[in-house]
């Protein structure tokens, strides 16, 4: 089975927290991975998501570790709205 890995980048204008984070984040942007599986139809192709992982700390902060945490895409896009409310 074919599979992939997509990036995007995402910024948050405030600090904010998922869940299973022992700590808060800070605002900026951050590197987030998406792996996903084919699924072959006999006329089409689609891709499902099966991972996805954020990069901290954010793009461009100074740190002697980064870590790679797997995450739920839900509870980041949910951070993400909030992030958006005034």
């Amino acid at each position: 089975m074919a599979s992939r890995t997509t990036q995007t980048v995402v910024h948050f204008s405030a600090p904010f927290r998922l869940p299973d984070f022992d700590t808060l984040q800070p605002a900026g942007d951050y590197r987030v991975d998406h792996d996903e599986e084919a699924i072959e139809g006999a006329y089409w192709l689609a891709w499902r998501r099966i991972g996805a992982f954020i990069h901290l700390p954010s793009i461009g902060t100074r740190g002697s570790t980064h870590q790679m945490v797997p995450i739920n895409p839900a509870d980041l896009d949910a951070a993400l709205e909030k992030d958006k409310q005034p």
